[in-house]
């Protein structure tokens, strides 16, 4: 197992102001950090070579927006999105990233007022496999995310991510499991994780309220002991949000502070998650 930390508690661009978290998060044990791809333009393989000299291994993520929506109805918008995630992927590759994640199958935040239409799910599928063929050339294993209904409409439950990655039908392109989306949406957690177990890559560990792991109403003992039983051996990344980030809070409608610190999230989330994988695996 490998335990990770996403940046994003910090920051949406990593930077020179973010390297003592970095060294903080080696020293407390971490394997790797998650890296937010927001802005394409940053020298992401000199980043690479920083990390590597910490010592952290990395994972990425990232999202599309209105303006380059992988199902927009006008196919121009279509092919902007996938030339967005593409670009994405050699942002990874150029970092030593070694996957993908997040919601970028559709626009974060934007509503049609209706469920996915089966025209916006074959545009999903398409923009998706000609991702995901990019990423197998570049050595990047894509993590497709589904989020809660109140965040996106096309993907809400691990079932669905599940069906989506087997339609794009390419080795390349796997689902990752979030368990505050679960928290939400999942009538039955070990049931939810079973649904995408086949096409499993990734795990974001992350509490009811986006804080400290372990603290809030998650439930646990049947997520840690449902990854143990289907044999799950990778990534375990916690994923926490505060107010660092305006245009973040404003997305994740984070109002208040609920951790004494990004240090204390961080160790207390790690202890936390060793803890639960040493009983079990």
């Amino acid at each position: 197992m490998k335990f990770g930390m996403n940046l994003l508690l910090w920051t949406g661009e990593i930077g020179e102001s973010h390297l003592p978290v970095l060294e903080s998060l080696k020293a407390m044990g971490y394997d790797g950090v998650e890296v937010p791809l927001f802005n394409l333009d940053l020298d992401y393989a000199a980043w690479g070579k920083r990390l590597d000299d910490l010592g952290l291994e990395r994972t990425a993520v990232t999202v599309r927006g209105v303006e380059d929506n992988p199902i927009d109805p006008d196919a121009a918008v279509r092919a902007r999105g996938v030339q967005n995630n593409k670009r994405a992927v050699d942002c990874c590759q150029a970092m030593g990233a070694t996957a993908l994640v997040g919601p970028y199958h559709s626009a974060l935040g934007f509503f049609s007022g209706q469920g996915p239409t089966a025209d916006e799910w074959a545009w999903g599928v398409d923009s998706m496999r000609q991702l995901a063929e990019h990423a197998a050339q570049a050595g990047v294993t894509l993590g497709v995310e589904c989020l809660n209904r109140f965040e996106c409409y096309l993907l809400n439950t691990h079932a669905d991510s599940a069906r989506f990655v087997r339609e794009v039908a390419l080795t390349s392109c796997r689902a990752m499991y979030d368990t505050f989306h679960a928290h939400i949406e999942e009538k039955n957690l070990p049931e939810s994780i079973r649904a995408c177990a086949d096409v499993l890559a990734h795990v974001h560990i992350s509490e009811n309220d986006r804080s400290t792991p372990g603290q809030g109403s998650v439930r646990w003992a049947e997520t840690f002991d449902t990854l143990h039983a289907v044999g799950y051996d990778g990534w375990m990344m916690i994923e926490a949000f505060g107010l660092a980030l305006p245009e973040l809070v404003a997305a994740t409608k984070i109002w208040r502070r609920m951790y004494d610190s990004e240090e204390q999230l961080a160790r207390d989330g790690l202890a936390f998650m060793q803890a639960e994988v040493a009983r079990r695996w």
